[in-house]
């Protein structure tokens, strides 16, 4: 690749150029809504630019975007949130290898990355079985397998557990032995294999060069988005056990995906739930949002009262502010920014009720809050992705619910923006006694409130305490019976 000197058609990009030569690979960082996925999709040729791209010779390129499309064997892509929890349509899709021998014939190939990426366990589970991190994988597998001059991936490690992140690592250094390679990610999770960096600020080219000793220029200056106080709602809700599980087991037909779990979330309590890509973190947290129809053959209490016993899931759901990638890549983008906020008050896809006049004042000061009050009209599709992020946990936070659900909430965001959350999160719980269920696969994540933990795994689950050893902070999980080390 010679150049690219660039003004896209939203002016995302303002005049970049530089030069890559061969050998040498890339890393594109900077801070959310910079331009580097716009500047990604320039060098792939995914979208309309002004300006030149130019490779050495005609280059087979391979962009992997952030998250994997597919369809439904009826070649549709109308997926809803529940789908991969209801038996009857969970099934809608080709398996793992079925839609990977569509790629490739090469069953030996097949079978070595999917042992590589430590995905071989799901061979012959339907695509909509797979979690977050475990589609990621997928998605990557599915671009190992073909042969190009060019990989371009925009951020391949969001979502991934530590080793998971380290096995990719290693399997992009291979793969830059014969291709170049472009990466979005921080700077701290760059592969071996780079050699420059191109950091974007405001659409422009702060910096390309090498990128030892380029730490001290990607430094960008970039203020807190947040603006003022938490604009909050008032909310009476009485209980003492938030959450409370007993032998709690979920399986498709001979699968087991948890099992035997026991589990009590007392009020005011703040947790971690940790482990492995698909350990059965998001399935055991679709039990307690009532997302998934097992929670009526299990024994799962909220808020002091057994699921079943009366209780519409509306009335469960409006103690509850969740999010998550999985809510993130199924919620209608079509939607406004604002109406995306206030439909946090009634926990649906949009806003089919009238708004009180309280309820209006709250969104607009979230808007205000998030500085993107501008943006409230547009639809949610066509802002940043961290930007939509910071308006589906607004989402989540709105009605100021007594017990909070995040799923990997920092996902999309950049260095600055996942202290400002952190943060935002200890304050809201050091005012009250907000009860927490917190997901993360980074330690930097993990706000300081936290100090439980339910560690799943593939074979059992452990339940400890936080503690602080050191000056570094550095963080263990234990129990009476067996240390759980917390490894980020």
């Amino acid at each position: 690749m010679r150049s690219i000197s660039t003004l896209l058609r939203n002016g995302a990009l303002n005049d970049i150029s530089f030069e890559l030569k061969e050998g040498q690979h890339l890393l594109i960082s900077g801070v959310s809504g910079s331009g580097k996925t716009m500047l990604a999709k320039a060098l792939a040729g995914k979208i309309f630019y002004k300006g030149a791209v130019e490779f050495s010779s005609k280059s087979e390129i391979i962009f992997v975007e952030q998250h994997y499309f597919f369809k439904t064997l009826s070649n549709t892509s109308d997926f809803y949130y529940q789908q991969r929890y209801n038996s009857s349509d969970n099934n809608d899709a080709l398996t793992v290898s079925e839609e990977l021998l569509k790629i490739s014939i090469d069953k030996n190939k097949i079978d070595a990355l999917l042992n590589q990426l430590q995905l071989n366990h799901r061979r012959n589970d339907s695509l909509l079985h797979l979690s977050s991190g475990e589609h990621k994988r997928f998605q990557l597998i599915k671009a190992f397998l073909q042969e190009a001059d060019v990989f371009i991936f925009d951020t391949p490690f969001i979502g991934l557990d530590i080793n998971s992140r380290r096995v990719l690592k290693d399997t992009i250094d291979a793969k830059a032995k014969n291709s170049t390679i472009i990466v979005i990610a921080d700077v701290e999770d760059a592969p071996s294999c780079i050699t420059h960096v191109a950091a974007l600020e405001n659409g422009s080219l702060k910096y390309f060069g090498k990128i030892e000793g380029a730490h001290s220029s990607l430094l960008i200056a970039h203020c807190s988005p947040l603006n003022g106080t938490v604009p909050l709602q008032k909310n009476n809700a009485e209980f003492n056990v938030a959450v409370r599980l007993e032998n709690v087991s979920v399986a498709y037909g001979e699968k087991k995906i948890i099992s035997n779990i026991n589990w009590q979330i007392n009020r005011g309590e703040r947790w971690l739930l940790k482990g492995v890509n698909g350990a059965g973190k998001s399935t055991l947290i679709s039990l307690i949002t009532g997302d998934h129809p097992q929670a009526y053959s299990n024994k799962v209490f909220l808020f002091d009262k057994k699921r079943g016993s009366g209780e519409s899931i509306w009335d469960i759901k409006k103690k509850i502010g969740f999010v998550s990638p999985e809510l993130h890549w199924y919620y209608d983008k079509t939607i406004s920014v604002y109406n995306t906020i206030a439909s946090g008050f009634f926990d649906t896809i949009g806003v089919y009720k009238k708004l009180s006049e309280e309820q209006k004042n709250i969104v607009e000061e979230w808007l205000q809050f998030l500085n993107i009050q501008a943006k409230a009209q547009q639809q949610l599709h066509t802002i940043s992705t961290s930007q939509q992020r910071l308006a589906l946990l607004a989402r989540a936070l709105v009605k100021n619910p007594p017990l909070l659900i995040l799923d990997e909430p920092c996902q999309g965001l950049d260095e600055q923006q996942v202290k400002d959350f952190v943060a935002l999160v200890d304050n809201l719980c050091s005012q009250s006694d907000k009860t927490l269920i917190y997901v993360s696969h980074y330690e930097n994540e993990i706000p300081q409130c936290v100090d439980n933990c339910l560690n799943l795994d593939l074979l059992d689950y452990r339940i400890g305490r936080r503690i602080l050893k050191d000056e570094h902070e550095t963080v263990t999980y234990f129990n009476s019976e067996i240390a759980v080390a917390c490894q980020s």
